[in-house]
C-alpha cells in the first residue's frame, strides 16, 4: 500500500514509517521539521518539508504522494503549552487537519487513520477507560483532538472518507534505530534516563498529592512498536472507529522511576515539584475494550504480545550504552541538544550503524513533544538517529530533493 505519513520525521511517526517499509508498503512522509527531524526519517521514504500554512501545499502533498491511505500523527502536542498558547493547538491540531481531511476528499485516498489522544476523555468517571465513556477534555490540545474527531464522522457519512482514529495512552520506547529526542525534554522516561547517564542530576516529579496510591500520575504506557502494529492493521478496509491504544496497566511516576533504577542499576535522585496544569491523575485503557474487537487493536490482553513496563526503558538505555562503548561521537551524549554533527566513526573506520545516538521513550502522550524551531541560522538542530552530519533545514526546500517533493 502506499501511505502518505504526515509528521513522520518526530517519534511515533518515525518509528510508524519504519515499521510500514519493513512491511513493504511505500511511504512518503510530509514534515514541517519545528517538532521533527530530517535525520529522522527512515531514507528509504520519500521526504516533502512542508510548509501547511501555505495555502494548496497539503493538498500538493497528497497529490504527488498519490497515497492508498494517510497516517496523520502531525500535531502539536504539549499539554501545559496548549493552557498558555491555544491558538497554535486549534491551528496545528484542527484547521491543518481539516485541510488534510478536505485534499484527502479531492485526492480519492481511501482510508484515513488519526493519531488521536486519550486527552479527548479528560477525568475519566471510570478505570480503566473504555471508548464510551463521556469526552470532557480539560485542554486545548484534547480538545482540537475531539473536534477533528468529530469532523472525521461527518467527513466519513458524507464524503465517505473511511477513517479510524486511536486514542493513545502513552506510548513509549524506540526502536535499534530510531527514538525519542526533543530540545526540551518534559517526558518522564527520558527524564528520568538522562539522570542514569548523568546527563541531569535529579528527577522532577510533578505533583506528589494526586489521589492515587503513592500519590503522583498513573499513567498506562504502551510500547511504540505495538502502538505502530496497531497503525497498520487500522488500514485494513472495513476497519473504523474508535480505539484506545493501551497497555490496561497503569503505573505511578514513582514506579516508573523505580523501574528505571532497575533496568539501569543506578539510583535516580529526584525532587518534587508543584503539579502541571491540565494533567488528569489517573490514565488506564481498558484491555476488554472496543480494541479487542475484529483484530485491530494490538493492545489486547494476549500473553507475550504486548511489551511490559521493564521494556521500556531498556531498549533506549542500551542504545545510549552500545553508542558509548563503540566510541561513537554521539552529538546529544557528547555535546547535548546544541550539537551540530556527529562524526561517528567505528572500529575499522566504517560509519557506525545500528543503535546509535539517543534514543529515549516517551512519557505522557499528552505531554508530548517541545522541539523548537530551527536556529536563526536556517539549520535545524541535529537528532543523531544515524552517525552523520546533520541536514540543514533550509536544503529541505527540496533543492536537493528534487526541488519541492521526493527524495
Amino acid at each position: 500500500m502506499n501511505v502518505l505519513v504526515t509528521g513522520g520525521a518526530g517519534y511515533i511517526g518515525s518509528i510508524c514509517t519504519e515499521e510500514l517499509l519493513n512491511a513493504g508498503h511505500q511511504v512518503t512522509v510530509y514534515d514541517n521539521l519545528t517538532e521533527g527531524h530530517r535525520s529522522a526519517v527512515d531514507p528509504r521514504a520519500k521526504f516533502i518539508f512542508g510548509k501547511p500554512e501555505e495555502d494548496g501545499d497539503i493538498l500538493g502533498a497528497v497529490k504527488f504522494a498519490k497515497p492508498d491511505a494517510i497516517m496523520h500523527f502531525a500535531a502539536s502536542a504539549l499539554v501545559g503549552e496548549s493552557m498558555t498558547n491555544p491558538k497554535k493547538y486549534f491551528h496545528n491540531n484542527f484547521v491543518n487537519a481539516l485541510k488534510l481531511a478536505d485534499a484527502a476528499v479531492e485526492c480519492g485516498v481511501k482510508k484515513f487513520v488519526f493519531s488521536s489522544t486519550c486527552a479527548t476523555y479528560g477525568p475519566p468517571d471510570r478505570i480503566p477507560m473504555t471508548e464510551d465513556l463521556p469526552q470532557r477534555p480539560i485542554n486545548p490540545y484534547g480538545e482540537a483532538k475531539l473536534m477533528f474527531e468529530k469532523a472525521l464522522l461527518w467527513y466519513q457519512r458524507i464524503y465517505g472518507l473511511e477513517f479510524i482514529a486511536f486514542r493513545y495512552f502513552n506510548a513509549a520506547g524506540a526502536s535499534e534505530k530510531f527514538g525519542e529526542h526533543h530540545r526540551t525534554e518534559t517526558h518522564i522516561i527520558p527524564n528520568v534516563l538522562f539522570v542514569a547517564l548523568g546527563k541531569k542530576t535529579q528527577c522532577e516529579i510533578f505533583g506528589a498529592d494526586y489521589p492515587t496510591p503513592d500519590g503522583t500520575c498513573v499513567r498506562d504506557y504502551i510500547h511504540i512498536k505495538d502502538l505502530a502494529q496497531a497503525h497498520m492493521l487500522g488500514l485494513q478496509p472495513g476497519k473504523t472507529g474508535f480505539y484506545n491504544l493501551g497497555n490496561g496497566d497503569g503505573y505511578s511516576v514513582k514506579q516508573v522511576i523505580q523501574m528505571c533504577e532497575k533496568v539501569t542499576g543506578q539510583k535516580i535522585p529526584t525532587v518534587e515539584k508543584p503539579r502541571r496544569p491540565g494533567d488528569p491523575p489517573k490514565l488506564v485503557a481498558s484491555a476488554t475494550g472496543r480494541h479487542r474487537c475484529d483484530g485491530v487493536g494490538v493492545a489486547q490482553k494476549t500473553p507475550g504480545r504486548l511489551r511490559g513496563l521493564k521494556t521500556v526503558p531498556r531498549q533506549p538505555y542500551e542504545n545510549h550504552t552500545s553508542c558509548r562503548r563503540r566510541s561513537v561521537d554521539c552529538a546529544y551524549l557528547r555535546h547535548g541538544p546544541e550539537a551540530r554533527r556527529v562524526s561517528g566513526r567505528g572500529g575499522g573506520g566504517r560509519r557506525a550503524r545500528g543503535k546509535n545516538a539517543l534514543q529515549v521513550a516517551a512519557g505522557s502522550r499528552g505531554a508530548g513533544p517541545d522541539d523548537s524551531q530551527a536556529d536563526g541560522k536556517g539549520r535545524d538542530k541535529i537528532h543523531s538517529f544515524h552517525a552523520g552530519p546533520a541536514n540543514p533545514a533550509g536544503g529541505h526546500s527540496l533543492e536537493r530533493e528534487h526541488r519541492r517533493f521526493g527524495r
